[in-house]
């Protein structure tokens, strides 16, 4: 990837196509097959957003790879010419930052504050506390009997517990932090509910600290309390901002992923048999081939350009907005042989479910493990697991930044 002013950037046109696109009718599991088509015919091709501004849509897996890597390439959503993503997500960006819409050095240097509560090691040492989870959510499952909605019985409470413990937030508060990540999330809030759901979080979240400077314990918090804001590493606002991003992401993404997955495996018999049967490395496997087949994050990953680049033939300019989408990326014929078909046997751990570059997914390991636990335990407890309404009859959350199911009725 060079920098070639020769190669002509075209002007936003009329015609572009609008993002986001709609999925077809009956096919959940898929990407919009307009956005899947552009891997052949137009790999990186202007697309109109919601606000009427235009971003260069990227689709193919080594265009995304190259960019999320490029130091040309800026996360920071506070800079002329980000992709903007809904009218709350604008309201919010400026007042409630956090590391990950930052660049390089500062990136990095508050990022690693956060690295060794995520490491493969220490989601590990995790997992038997996260079995003992799912053991006591299944139990309940099986007593309250069916039909259960799996994301209020399993999907939700179980990301939920396990983020909760790990930041020191009480879980007796699930109902409000749920409700108030909810409204962040949702590309239909307006700018005064997204903000007010965000600022009650930041303050919950502030206040929380502040309280754990006095009486610390073995949680994440207590150590933003201890080695940041006593230190000067970081100040109130750092800290609430931070933790605001890690427990909205740390039970939005895992439990979409575990409702959704529910959903795909019980369409696809084979490769559920395959993860209730199978050994501990096969349903590593499996997991990341369900990452690779939903990619919940269907938004695209958002950045803009600091200078002119050639991708794909196509000069991007400095100040351009750019949409890397994972979904596309994770279809992409030339990575994975018959990409729309789930297959968990296949090797998949090229997926950029998580990203790529320095921005990947900080809580992907511990995603991996939640992941690894929750499926086979549901599916063996359960071997007569079905829907309990047709699946065209689910609710899909389209409208939000992290696609799944807001609800899956479920017998046995």
């Amino acid at each position: 990837m060079t920098k070639a002013a020769s190669v002509p950037s075209p002007a936003p046109s009329p015609a572009a196509t609008p993002w986001p696109a709609e999925r077809a009718p009956g096919c959940p599991f898929d990407p919009p097959p307009s956005v899947t088509a552009l891997l052949d015919t137009d790999p990186v091709s202007r697309v109109t957003l919601w606000n009427g501004a235009s971003a260069w849509l990227v689709t193919r897996h080594a265009d995304q790879v190259a960019l999320l890597r490029d130091p040309r390439v800026s996360a920071d959503n506070t800079r002329p010419g980000y992709p903007s993503m809904s009218a709350g997500s604008d309201a919010i960006r400026a007042r409630h930052r956090a590391f990950i819409t930052m660049d390089e050095p500062e990136h990095t240097e508050r990022r690693r504050l956060y690295t060794g509560n995520f490491t493969v090691k220490a989601t590990e040492r995790l997992r038997p506390r996260i079995r003992r989870i799912i053991d006591d959510l299944l139990d309940a499952m099986e007593r309250q009997g069916p039909p259960a909605d799996l994301v209020t019985a399993f999907a939700l409470p179980l990301p939920s517990l396990v983020i909760c413990e790990l930041l020191g937030v009480p879980y007796e508060d699930h109902d409000f932090f749920q409700r108030a990540s909810a409204a962040i999330i949702d590309t239909r809030s307006t700018p005064q509910a997204a903000v007010s759901a965000s600022q009650e979080l930041v303050d919950y979240l502030r206040d929380l600290i502040l309280r754990k400077a006095e009486r610390p314990g073995d949680d994440l918090l207590s150590r933003m309390a201890t080695e940041q804001l006593a230190t000067g590493l970081g100040t109130e606002d750092e800290c609430a901002n931070e933790a605001r991003l890690l427990l909205v992401a740390g039970h939005e993404t895992t439990a979409n992923m575990i409702a959704l997955g529910t959903c795909a495996f019980l369409q696809h018999p084979d490769q559920l048999a395959a993860v209730r049967d199978g050994d501990a490395r096969q349903v590593a496997g499996a997991v990341e081939e369900m990452l690779r087949y939903l990619t919940i994050t269907h938004m695209g990953r958002r950045r803009v350009a600091l200078k002119d680049i050639e991708i794909g033939g196509v000069r991007i300019a400095a100040g351009d907005g750019i949409l890397c989408v994972s979904e596309t990326a994770n279809r992409d014929p030339s990575v994975f042989a018959s990409p729309d078909r789930l297959d968990v046997t296949r090797s998949s751990r090229q997926h950029m479910a998580f990203g790529s570059g320095p921005h990947q997914c900080l809580g992907q390991n511990l995603a991996r493990v939640e992941l690894q636990e929750a499926y086979p335990a549901l599916l063996r407890r359960f071997p007569g697991l079905r829907l309990d309404r047709p699946l065209e009859d689910i609710p899909f959350r389209t409208a939000a930044v992290v696609y799944g199911v807001r609800e899956l009725p479920l017998t046995w």
